[in-house]
């Protein structure tokens, strides 16, 4: 793909390659947050017994002094909203961050899951693509060690064999699943879930989405 390698880039190949890949090969692909699960079909998305109000489909007012990577994470959840199937998709967080931990939780009700990341049929990938060219860049040896920190924290509390993070090219590269085409764990499993729970607090903003 044509991305810096930046962490920009390495969220885009860990959350966005199957659904790019998908929409290049119009064919089936796997996707979550933490490893690759199959992908639901489109007509699994429930559909909404209502038109959403325009308060319920546009996030709310821009804070005074925003960035350009805001704005961007703005007009991407708008698309998710209008276009991808989900109309509860959350505001980004003030520091611009898709809230990972509400997107999660919206990936995981039945038949939810396949367009969480870049919308159904994959059209949100254009919006997505420009929120990533425009993320901050970030210290990768902080973001490093913020992620080695949380994948001991997962062993530590029974996710045994999460792997951890590396460093590659000067870019911090997320550890998770050591099999994300075949995964190992659930995410949706009590056990995992509780996990998450307890270690979250590891994850610098914005690194969440990322392992």
């Amino acid at each position: 793909m044509s991305f810096p390698t930046t962490t920009a880039g390495l969220r885009l190949a860990a959350f966005v390659a199957v659904p790019v890949l998908a929409l290049t090969v119009a064919c089936g692909g796997n996707d979550d947050t933490t490893g690759t699960r199959s992908h639901d079909t489109v007509a699994d998305v429930p559909s909404p017994k209502s038109e959403p109000s325009e308060a319920a489909s546009t996030p709310s007012a821009k804070p005074a002094g925003k960035s350009a990577y805001y704005d961007a994470q703005v007009a991407f959840v708008q698309c998710m909203r209008a276009k991808g199937g989900y109309k509860d998709f959350p505001d980004p967080k003030l520091s611009g961050h898709l809230d990972w931990e509400k997107i999660g939780e919206i990936g995981s009700q039945p038949g939810r899951n396949q367009g969480i990341k870049a919308g159904k049929n994959n059209v949100c990938v254009d919006e997505l693509r420009a929120s990533m060219a425009v993320e901050p860049k970030r210290d990768q040896q902080k973001s490093y060690e913020s992620m080695l920190a949380h994948a001991q924290c997962m062993r530590d509390n029974g996710i045994s064999r999460f792997t951890n993070p590396v460093m590659s090219g000067g870019n911090a590269v997320p550890g998770g699943d050591p099999n994300p085409a075949s995964p190992v764990y659930d995410p949706d499993s009590p056990a995992y879930k509780e996990a998450r729970a307890a270690c979250k607090s590891k994850l610098l903003d914005g690194l969440d989405g990322m392992q």
